[in-house]
């Protein structure tokens, strides 16, 4: 089943809609209480004998809250509820009554090693208060003193459309129910683990609101070409990489070595003189020569590729300008451009939209690149990512990766999705370099911007976490990441087991066995 990225609204447009079909309120809190309990038996196990607590709030979360704790109940695990504000819906009341006499009350001694936040849920905004606040401020104690947290949709306090979050849960697993809220990928280090349960949502999943897809690694499985027993480097396909100006020939290094690891038939380097030595010594499977002095001298140089990726090291001078022009001009057919490419048409998106004349062509900016080509600022890309990325995509008429937490990838005719993998391990120089030989790749082997986008976008982070599994982020440089895509490529075409829509590690680090 799609698993879609939603706001609040989203969220609840989304339960109304199969309410009005018929399905019935009751229902779909007792799917989500009983998928949860499901969850957490099957991720912690026997551990779960130390005792929970299910801190419940007024709203249907709570009622949530009560249904959980009546499902690990029934399986023998001892469970309190501190209800920290009475139910105050019709559901939750029916899912106390149902639950009241086979738990326990109270808050427990402090003991209990794990809690279930069930205060607040995605229809939440702004900053818990009174009591709710207060109950937060505990379950944050209990949680420093070594108690595992679950939260319920979403932790209480961040805001389940921005991600805001002034007072709140820190989860250690988040157990969102039928979609993955904006407000979890934008607040990753709140939520924990975050897996995606199913909750009789059926169609109306899908909303009406378009929202994005998240992407996984049976969709990456099913559009990434394979590689024929009788493969040639010509069949593997040959990009250009178009860049490294003085004392940046580690970008384009960077680049050459992800397209290699990338399954690239063959890589030609286009680098400034003073980079050449550089770039044929470090990245040896590429073949290498310096920038042409005009584009009639592009031809040959061009000669049997199947995409072009310019911007790495490329610089931002009149002659890198002169040079991105030469290549939109000369070369009409698939085209990545990152990094610099982007900066130098700061302020000039129409005059870029020309320039690609809507050929397969996929953009790469981080949040600062996208605002200056837009004309707007940091903060406000960061506030509107989803909504700016698919303007600038309608405008240009390509496909735009817009990189960060979460990376956000939009088509030309406004399709979406998002790529949650990845840790903070890409937080690094050298990181989008990488990232675009992938993309160069699957480009030259597909044509299809949007879909080489998402691709990439979801392997370079799956890179990052195999590179930092078992070891601190400090521990990880970019060249840990690009080993790491020799494996990365390994992909299961098979989705999860129902209940489960989804799973997104935590990006935090393991605070406790079974937590990922």
């Amino acid at each position: 089943m799609t698993v879609r990225v939603v706001t609040g609204e989203g969220a609840a447009a989304r339960d109304s809609a199969a309410i009005s079909s018929g399905i019935s309120s009751r229902t779909l809190m007792q799917n989500a209480g009983a998928a949860a309990a499901d969850v957490m038996v099957k991720r912690f196990g026997d551990a779960l004998g130390g005792g929970v607590v299910v801190f419940t709030g007024p709203g249907n979360n709570g009622g949530d809250g009560w249904v959980v704790a009546s499902q690990l109940a029934e399986r023998g695990i001892p469970v309190r509820v501190h209800e920290v504000v009475e139910s105050r819906t019709g559901d939750a009341f029916e899912a106390r009554a149902a639950a009241i006499n086979r738990v326990a009350l109270g808050d427990g001694d402090g003991t209990e090693t794990f809690i279930v936040d069930a205060l607040l849920g995605t229809g939440a905004r702004g900053a818990p208060t009174r009591a709710l606040a207060d109950a937060v401020v505990t379950i944050q104690a209990r949680r420093a003193a070594g108690a595992v947290v679950v939260a319920l949709d979403i932790p209480t306090g961040v805001d389940a459309t921005n991600g805001a979050a002034k007072l709140a849960v820190s989860a250690d697993l988040t157990i969102s129910f039928g979609t993955v809220k904006r407000g979890h990928l934008l607040a990753r280090g709140e939520c924990g683990a975050i897996v995606v349960v199913d909750i009789g949502l059926g169609s109306h999943v899908d909303g009406a609101d378009n929202a994005p897809v998240l992407v996984d690694e049976s969709w990456v499985a099913r559009v990434i070409p394979p590689i024929d027993a009788n493969s040639h480097k010509g069949k593997r396909r040959r990009v250009v990489i178009v860049g490294g100006s003085r004392g940046m020939a580690g970008a384009v290094i960077l680049a050459t070595r992800a397209a290699s690891r990338s399954g690239i038939g063959m890589v030609r380097t286009l680098v400034e003189e003073a980079s050449l030595m550089a770039v044929q010594s470090a990245a040896v499977e590429a073949t290498a020569a310096t920038w042409p002095l005009s584009g009639a001298e592009f031809s040959p140089l061009l000669d049997g590729c199947h995409a072009v990726l310019i911007g790495p090291g490329l610089g931002r001078s009149s002659e890198s300008r002169r040079l991105l022009e030469s290549v939109l001009e000369v070369w009409q057919g698939p085209i990545v451009l990152d990094a610099d490419a982007i900066t130098l048409f700061e302020g000039e998106i129409e005059l870029l939209s020309a320039a690609l004349a809507r050929r397969p062509a996929l953009l790469t900016p981080h949040v600062r690149e996208l605002a200056r080509l837009v004309g707007t600022s940091d903060d406000e890309v960061n506030r509107s990512r989803f909504e700016i990325a698919y303007d600038a995509a309608h405008v240009l008429g390509a496909s735009i990766l817009l990189k960060g937490v979460p990376t956000v990838v939009t088509g030309p005719t406004g399709e979406s999705m998002v790529s949650a993998s990845g840790t903070p391990a890409l937080a690094a120089a050298g990181s989008g370099d990488v990232l675009a030989g992938i993309a160069v790749t699957l480009l030259a082997q597909t044509g299809d911007s949007f879909q080489s986008g998402v691709a990439a976008a979801w392997i370079h982070g799956r890179a990052a976490e195999m590179a930092n599994a078992g070891r601190p982020v400090r521990g990880v440089t970019i060249a840990d990441v690009i080993d790491a895509l020799g494996h990365a490529w390994r992909l299961a075409s098979v989705p999860p087991a129902p209940p489960i829509l989804a799973e997104l590690p935590s990006v935090i680090g393991h605070r406790h066995e079974g937590v990922e």
